[in-house]
């Protein structure tokens, strides 16, 4: 029996560890890219990290466009869609990138064989925001991001309504029982090459001297190389269908991981920020700074994950965050991004 997988948006950060434990695993998988021309680049790297190239592919597919899904679908018994739009700078209209991520998940459903197992990478963004909720708080398996909330960005505004957009889909087409979604925290740990995402050049910025000073905002945190394991359990596990699985453990503000990277990294402790911005100078700036708003909706909250379950589902046992946070930096320095 074939044992194809898709995984799309092969290049992402995510994406790139989910097809490294796969191949391990002994999956065949086929890569999603936008343009080919990184093919050579995603081969060295899961190579050196100790992939079975010979069992990876690729082929091109654009999440904006209907050409190339089905073939890349073709004979696959299971899709991991992780690919999905991240602005370099968040948009004024916060629907702007709706289109997007919702068109790009159906069409991945659409091409998926019929009888796939799908795993769509969410985010714990699709589940934590509403007005007026406690400074303190725990983020649940059935919770839902208020998208009608003023002060989401974008990308929260986003991943919330493709999120919505594919179980909807998968329960008119009768085919729930076939989908898990992934809904990670802010994800760290190590960086396989200098493509890192938007969550590794929190840590890249925060080492670099580019933040004076840091908001007091506060995220569950969560190892990719844990997220890359959800995948594939989730794949695997029939006791994950119909589930959405909350991948993190612990909570840290952007102070802890300055703190983390200034203990860890004594040399660079000067560039590393120490003081906190005052929320109302943050709401000040924001007015001026589209990307400072983004986290105005974070502002002075603390969410925790309730992730007890999926720890029981899938086996996994989170790394401790501290790790992740200095994995990540140590990768960076490795990679010459820092």
């Amino acid at each position: 029996m074939s044992k194809r997988i898709l995984v799309t948006g092969v290049s992402g950060f995510i994406a790139k560890h989910v097809a490294l434990q796969l191949l391990q695993k002994g999956y065949d998988v086929c890569g999603t890219l936008r343009a080919l021309n990184k093919a050579d680049q995603i081969k060295k790297s899961l190579s050196d990290a100790g992939g079975d190239i010979s069992r990876l592919s690729f082929a091109a597919a654009d999440l904006t466009k209907d050409d190339g899904w089905e073939e890349a679908a073709r004979g696959c018994v299971g899709v991991m869609h992780v690919a999905s739009p991240f602005p370099v700078a968040q948009p004024s209209n916060r629907n702007a990138l709706i289109p997007a991520a919702r068109g790009g998940v159906l069409r991945v459903l659409k091409a998926a064989d019929k009888s796939a197992r799908i795993v769509i990478t969410s985010s714990m963004v699709a589940m934590m925001y509403r007005p007026n909720r406690p400074e303190t708080f725990t983020v649940e398996e059935a919770d839902w991001t208020d998208t009608s909330w003023k002060s989401l960005s974008a990308y929260i505004v986003s991943k919330t309504e493709a999120e919505k957009a594919a179980w909807q889909t998968a329960v008119d087409g009768g085919y729930k029982h076939r989908i898990t979604t992934v809904n990670p925290g802010l994800v760290f740990g190590p960086a396989l090459d200098d493509d890192i995402g938007a969550s590794l050049d929190v840590i890249r910025l925060l080492m670099t001297g580019a933040y004076p000073a840091v908001p007091p905002v506060s995220y569950p945190v969560v190892d990719v190389r844990d997220v890359a394991q959800i995948h594939v359990n989730a794949l695997e596990n029939p006791e994950t269908s119909g589930r959405r699985l909350i991948a993190a453990s612990e909570t840290l503000s952007l102070s802890d991981i300055a703190e983390i990277l200034r203990q860890a990294f004594p040399d660079r402790a000067g560039k590393i920020p120490s003081r906190v911005l005052p929320a109302w100078l943050v709401r000040l700036l924001a007015v001026v700074d589209r990307n400072i708003a983004t986290v105005l909706a974070d502002l002075g909250s603390v969410p925790q994950a309730d992730s007890d379950y999926v720890r029981a589902l899938t086996g996994v046992n989170f790394r401790p965050a501290r790790d992740a946070v200095i994995d990540a930096a140590r990768s960076l320095e490795r990679i010459k991004s820092i």
